[in-house]
């Protein structure tokens, strides 16, 4: 070809695809900039925002074209991130994400099977930190702490920052390392009818009952004592309904859901196991003693505390308490008693999931929960604790749904996953994520103006979040050595006390017995349970800290909600 030719052909090609080039450029920058905009309000300015996503942009161009299958439980969060989050990140990165929302139970079934079998089902999970005792043991997941070190620190986001995690050691075992990072986190809190409990009439003809203040109940005794002046009490709604009262709401339908209600630290509540944040050492609120890493027992027999006096009054005030709930709760599990109190008939729930406050019906205007300014008429408070409880301990239980990925997952597919798992917890969508499903992880979310100007509209969950009583709610520990395995144990023995089949101190004995029968066959990778030789329970009883022998019964005592709040600030 002619010299001349052969140039003008090149100019050619440089013509027309140097504007190709800049085109693409300009409609990828448009596009991050459409996504900013979907972002707002967000912690971090535009520029920042771009910044960070321009790095998922450069950082994934190896990956364009290809597929990933993630799977998380059945909340708002995650269906904002299957619907909206899988779609940004894909015109972003050029990844597809299949996010397959699952039932919690079947989630905690397909990671055990993966760790176990070696099968490849998904390839990153949000699952409970609760099973960090058992990644620990098993040691079949990828310890984070160690991959952004190592083979994934040039796909480590330097926008990360998590520092500014509200509760980072939620997925760390005893000695500090990650083994998952939270996705989302909701506590599980005191719920209760502000409007109620400023009535004057209310307020007056409890002073002259019991003989001290309508207020939030700071122990169970107190709880106690108001679901039994609201039972029954005929009590009007904002929006002109008047109604028979329930002083209490609960589920009890026997259900996998059922231990949940009991593991998610219930027992540490009434004050079973040690001192210890995040969780008590050496005994958890499972009731099950370690020593040196190693579960040795959950019976008194064995220096445990899941049949001592403390778990037995917990379940026995569960039992007792039914009577002021809706007969209907026998019959509900958690999912259906979320929402329940948006109906308007319960004065209080002392076992109230924060996740289910982000459904329409406690913010929307004409609910009977919702005042006639559009703002609720419920607030959340500190869960009262029982008898056995003392300074120190753990106050409540976080749901910390944590992303995990199995060690099976390798190369470009675990990459691909920890770029999207890193994209699902940035700051630049976590403000967003937090309206949507009211399911914060970042200090930098729950502090930001807009929650501060609309605070309000939350029912004191965010004071709750800013205040350094935070840190006292907290996840199951790493005491519990396969939690897949003990479980299935709860709700089974806890069920057969509620049909009356068994008294709560041999519910919580059956229970107890077949737990560290169940631990004492386990062979795990690490950290394996070893039992103590049986002792008698007098002898573990008259020792220090947990198991605790019998208390005697508590003073009422309450609290003036804005008093509270003033504390919290």
């Amino acid at each position: 070809m002619p010299k001349n030719k052969f140039t003008i052909l090149v100019l050619v090609v440089m013509m027309i695809c140097v504007p190709l080039v800049c085109e693409s450029e300009d409609n990828h920058d448009a596009m991050i900039n459409k996504w900013i905009e979907e972002f707002q309000p967000c912690a971090l300015s535009k520029e920042e925002q771009q910044a960070e996503l321009r790095w998922f942009y450069e950082i994934s161009k190896p990956f364009r074209g290809k597929s990933i299958k993630s799977t998380a439980e059945d909340i708002k969060t995650h269906f904002y991130e299957r619907d909206v989050l899988s779609k940004a990140f894909e015109e972003i990165t050029g990844i597809h994400v299949e996010h397959v929302i699952i039932p919690e139970g079947d989630i905690v079934r397909s990671i055990t099977e993966q760790m176990m079998t070696g099968r490849v089902i998904f390839d990153a999970y949000v699952n409970d930190s609760d099973l960090k005792g058992t990644h620990l043991r098993l040691n079949k997941i990828v310890i984070f702490s160690d991959y952004m070190k190592g083979e994934g620190n040039p796909y480590t986001d330097p926008y990360l920052d998590l520092n500014d995690y509200l509760n980072l050691e939620f997925g760390q075992d005893y000695d500090g390392n990650q083994l998952q990072i939270a996705d989302q986190q909701f506590a599980n809190l005191y719920w209760f009818r502000y409007d109620w409990f400023n009535d004057k009439k209310a307020k007056a003809e409890f002073k002259a009952t019991y003989g001290y203040e309508l207020g939030v109940p700071v122990n169970w005794a107190a709880y106690e004592d108001i679901a039994e002046f609201f039972t029954g009490r005929e009590m009007t709604n904002p929006n002109g309904t008047v109604v028979k009262a329930y002083g209490h709401m609960d589920y009890a339908k026997p259900s996998p859901s059922l231990g949940w209600r009991f593991t998610d630290a219930w027992l540490a509540l009434a004050g079973a196991g040690d001192k210890g944040l995040p969780n008590g050492l050496p005994v958890d609120e499972w009731g099950i003693r370690v020593e040196n890493k190693i579960p040795v027992g959950s019976t008194v027999e064995r220096g445990g505390d899941l049949d001592g006096p403390a778990s037995v009054y917990a379940l026995t005030k569960y039992l007792e308490w039914l009577k002021f709930a809706p007969p209907e709760a026998k019959n509900w599990e958690w999912s259906d008693s979320g929402v329940i109190p948006a109906r308007g008939d319960i004065a209080q729930m002392i076992f109230q999931y924060i996740t289910w406050l982000s459904d329409d019906e406690f913010h929307r205007l004409g609910s009977p929960v919702v005042g006639k300014n559009g703002k609720p008429v419920w607030r959340v408070a500190p869960s009262p604790h029982g008898r056995y409880w003392e300074e120190g301990m753990k106050v409540g239980y976080q749901d910390a749904g944590s992303w995990t990925i199995p060690s099976n997952i390798r190369g470009d597919r675990r990459t691909m996953a920890w770029l999207w798992i890193q994209f699902c917890i940035s700051k630049t969508v976590a403000v967003k994520k937090f309206i949507v499903g009211g399911t914060p992880t970042r200090k930098s979310t729950v502090f930001h103006p807009y929650f501060t100007e609309n605070s309000a509209d939350y029912g004191g969950l965010i004071e709750f979040y800013r205040s350094p009583e935070e840190k006292k709610w907290t996840d199951s520990g790493s005491n519990v050595p396969h939690y897949p395995a003990l479980s299935g144990l709860w709700w089974v023995n806890i069920a057969s006390a509620i049909k009356g089949e068994k008294t709560p101190q041999e519910a919580m004995t059956n229970l107890a017995r077949q737990q560290d029968e169940v631990m004492s066959k386990l062979k795990l990778a690490k950290f394996s349970p070893v039992l103590n030789p049986v002792k008698s329970r007098e002898e573990w009883l008259n020792k220090e800290g947990a198991p605790k022998p019998e208390m005697p019964e508590e003073t009422p005592k309450t609290v003036p909600y804005d008093e509270l709040l003033k504390q919290w600030r």
